[in-house]
C-alpha cells in the first residue's frame, strides 16, 4: 500500500520514533514533505534517526521525551510552540510490553505498561488537542493494536492500555467533530509487525505472519491525506494471515 500524501509546510510529532513502527511513521512523514520532532527516550536511536534524515534532505529534530513524564509532556510541546514551531500533527506511538502472565505481573509493570500506553497519548492530546481547536486545524493518530478488539494470555496491562486508548481516540474523534470540523483524530489498529518490539520477545517468531512497519506507516498517510470533506476515524492494518484478528 503506497500514499502519496503531500505534508509540507506541515510539523509533526511522532513518539517512539527510535526504532521499529515509529521511525517508519518518521521517514515518511519526511518523504511526504513533513518537518518532523522526534520523541523518544532512547537518546541514541533517535538522535541517529534524526541526523540521517537531516542527511538525507529533511527537516527533523530530536527531544528525549518519556511520554509518561506529564510535565515533561507539557513543557515539550510548549517549548515546541515557544520556538515557533506548532503541531499539525501528533502520531502517539510509543508503546511497551510485559510479557508475563498476570499473577506473576508486579505493580511496577503493570503501572509503567499502563502509563506508557494509555495516558502517555492522554498527556500528548491534553497538551496538542486544545492547541489544534484553537489554530483551527491539526491531526491526531493513535497506534492502536489488535489488542483493543481481542485479547490472549500474557498480555493483561497491554490489551487492557490499548483498548483503553482505542475507546479515548474514539471519543476524541466525537469531540473533534464537535469542537472543529478542522480537527481530524484516527485509530490506527496495526497487526503483528516484524519490529524489535515481537521480535526481541519473541525472536523465534513466524516472520511469515508479520507484516512490515511501513505498511503501517502508509496507512497513517493515508489517515492523514483524506479530505476535508471526509474522515477516517478508525483504520485496521493486519497481515493477511494475522491470528489475533478479528
Amino acid at each position: 500500500m503506497t500514499c502519496h500524501a503531500d505534508l509540507s509546510g506541515r510539523r509533526a510529532l511522532v513518539t517512539g520514533a527510535a526504532r521499529g513502527l515509529g521511525t517508519s511513521i518518521a521517514r515518511r512523514l519526511a518523504q511526504a514533505g513533513a518537518s518532523v520532532c522526534l520523541c523518544d527516550v532512547r537518546r541514541e536511536g533517535g538522535e541517529k534517526l534524526c541526523a540521517a534524515l537531516t542527511v538525507e534532505g529533511h527537516d527533523a529534530r530530536f527531544i528525549e521525551l518519556d511520554v509518561c513524564d506529564a510535565e515533561a509532556v507539557a513543557a515539550a510541546v510548549q517549548e515546541l510552540e515557544q520556538d515557533g514551531w506548532p503541531l499539525d500533527i501528533l502520531v502517539n506511538n510509543a508503546a511497551i510490553d510485559v510479557t508475563k502472565p498476570i499473577e506473576h505481573l508486579t505493580a511496577d509493570e503493570v503501572g509503567r505498561v499502563v502509563t506508557t500506553n494509555l495516558l502517555g497519548p492522554m498527556y500528548l492530546c491534553l497538551a496538542v488537542y486544545r492547541r489544534m481547536v484553537a489554530r483551527g486545524d491539526g491531526h491526531i493518530v493513535n497506534i492502536l493494536s489488535t489488542a483493543s478488539n481481542r485479547t490472549w494470555t500474557e498480555a493483561g496491562p497491554y490489551a487492557a492500555s490499548k483498548t483503553g486508548l482505542r475507546a479515548f481516540t474514539h471519543t476524541l474523534f466525537q469531540e473533534a467533530q464537535r469542537d472543529c470540523l478542522g480537527v481530524g483524530v484516527t485509530g490506527v489498529i496495526a497487526g503483528g509487525m516484524e519490529t524489535p518490539f515481537i521480535m526481541e520477545r519473541f525472536p523465534d517468531a513466524d516472520t511469515s505472519k508479520l507484516q512490515h512497519p511501513d505498511i503501517v506507516a502508509d496507512a497513517v498517510l493515508c489517515a492523514l491525506s483524506v479530505p476535508a470533506t471526509s474522515s477516517m476515524p478508525e483504520v485496521v492494518v493486519v497481515p493477511r494471515n494475522e491470528p489475533s484478528w478479528p
